[in-house]
């Protein structure tokens, strides 16, 4: 007995004096965090860091309460657990205290200010093995900024990872996270499941990673994008994002918090700063120096947001994608945008890139804006290659008499433009416009307007090598079913309204 007295002792001393508890848990409370909302809790929660990682890694875990803080450094064999009922809540900076400033950077002027730094967050962590956020407690970046370009101390990222490998963030929920609810650059083996994220800002931005699974989220996030998968130049050199799957998440573009609260609610669409809509989608490609090679998404849900985008427009490859089982419902542009393009923010001397290999399948759209269509376009010279769609049903809602005037009869090319549906201004077809194009085929392809409408389903410039195959699409009394322009090796099988033929080369047809 005295021997288990003495060990006891010697136990509860431990804690007393902040050593670990058993099972490697070492709670932030033992090394004097308060939760209380009021206190300043980063020291605190920088020590039990410090503490396990001294142990050789363990458990940092926040007990219910709501623990205020600035930067918050992970170090390697590391796991934060929120439990329930804790809340990670970013404080706001007062005078010269704050968070950690932007360190140096690679070329600023090849990516975005936000792309460039991140110690300026929430959490950071870099050059880092074997770490994990978990639980499901909430990250609350209510002192985070939105914006771009500033002084320290201000933070403008809620979770920032740079070169890390082996890397779990699951079950968690963020609201409000910043520029960015996650910025992960050059991060392997990434695992991100189970989240739930309402933000003012991206919310999972995927830059340079390899080994990327993404699965079971459900993300909000009006102002900007929801998954967005890049290949920036921030680590000083082009290195692509390779090897991810996206599947089972629903993106939406409700209004900011609405999603957690449970009120989805749709009235703030004329704050988006883009003015051009709720965005809240899933994109790759704005910043793609380093470019995407095989990638799968599968059984997502879009509501009230924009639609799936492919780009790359730096340089980059864009190749070996598949996509299937994506249902949407008010989208607010184009359900399908495949860009290849020529801004060329990259090292001088890089050329355009290549979006080839594509495979989008089983897509159900409904209510969709017809202004954009679905739009396909590479540039004169650099076609997008081999892309196929299959089973896929879009109706769109009928162009409003307004921007009926504004169809553009001749699209511009936007060669240096950001890529974005919207700035092709309102296509001359409803359902696909398709330039700069080798190889496509559309296979069981259904396309409906749910109005009036006065242009054809289909325009299609500048293609060589197109398959329609089961093609249904409703015709306008006043228009042809599709106009082609300097069109080769056309062929048009069991399509509705369409006779069976092959057409070798077409100056201007209407069909």
């Amino acid at each position: 007995m005295l021997r288990y007295a003495l060990l006891l002792l010697v136990f509860l001393h431990g804690i007393k004096a902040g050593a670990a508890p058993l099972g490697g848990n070492f709670n932030i409370r033992d090394y004097g965090a308060k939760g209380d909302s009021a206190t300043l809790d980063t020291d605190a929660i920088n020590r039990t860091i410090a503490a396990a990682a001294k142990a050789g890694g363990g458990t940092v875990y926040f007990p219910a309460g709501t623990y205020r803080s600035f930067s918050i450094r992970l170090q390697s064999r590391i796991s934060l657990y929120l439990d329930q009922g804790a809340t990670l809540l970013a404080a706001t900076p007062v005078g010269d205290v704050g968070y950690d400033a932007p360190e140096p950077g690679a070329d600023n002027s090849l990516q975005d200010f936000g792309h460039s730094h991140w110690h300026n967050s929430l959490i950071w962590g870099e050059n880092l093995t074997d770490v994990s956020i978990l639980g499901p407690g909430t990250i609350y970046g209510h002192g985070l900024t939105r914006e771009g370009p500033h002084r320290a101390p201000v933070g403008n990222k809620a979770i920032a990872l740079k070169l890390c490998r082996n890397v779990m963030l699951k079950d968690f929920t963020v609201l409000f996270g910043g520029h960015f609810a996650l910025l992960a650059t050059g991060v392997d083996n990434l695992t991100i499941d189970n989240l739930k994220i309402d933000t003012n800002r991206d919310a999972l931005d995927i830059d340079a990673c390899r080994n990327v699974r993404i699965s079971n989220c459900t993300i909000n996030s009006p102002w900007d994008d929801a998954i967005c998968l890049k290949s920036s130049f921030a680590l000083g050199y082009a290195r692509a994002t390779e090897n991810v799957t996206i599947t089972n998440c629903q993106v939406s573009g409700y209004d900011r918090g609405t999603l957690l609260n449970g009120t989805y609610q749709r009235k703030e669409a004329h704050l988006v700063p883009d003015k051009e809509g709720p965005t809240g989608r899933i994109k790759f490609g704005t910043e793609s120096n380093g470019g995407f090679k095989n990638i799968a998404i599968t059984n997502c849900v879009f509501e009230y947001c924009r639609g799936l985008a492919l780009e790359t427009v730096d340089g980059g490859l864009l190749e070996d994608v598949t996509i299937s089982n994506i249902t949407m419902r008010d989208i607010i542009n184009a359900p399908i945008f495949l860009r290849l393009g020529g801004r060329l923010r990259a090292p001088a001397g890089t050329e355009v890139g290549k979006l080839r290999r594509i495979n989008i399948s089983n897509v159900n759209v409904y209510n969709a804006d017809s202004r954009f269509g679905s739009l396909i376009s590479g540039l004169p010279g650099h076609a997008i290659e081999d892309v196929r769609l299959s089973n896929i049903s879009i109706w769109y809602k009928p162009l409003e008499a307004a921007d009926a005037s504004a169809i553009q009869l001749v699209v511009p090319e936007h060669e240096k433009d950001y890529p974005e549906p919207q700035k092709f201004g309102i296509l001359p077809a409803y359902g696909f416009f398709i330039r700069h194009v080798k190889n496509i085929e559309l296979h069981n392809v259904s396309l409906t307007f749910l109005g009036a409408e006065t242009r054809s389903a289909l325009q299609l410039i500048d293609v060589q090598g197109v398959t329609l195959q089961h093609l249904t699409a409703k015709k306008p009394p006043t228009a042809p079913l599709m106009h082609l322009q300097d069109v080769s090796d056309l062929m048009v099988r069991d399509s509705e309204g369409l006779k069976n033929q092959t057409l070798r080369q077409v100056k201007s047809k209407a069909l």
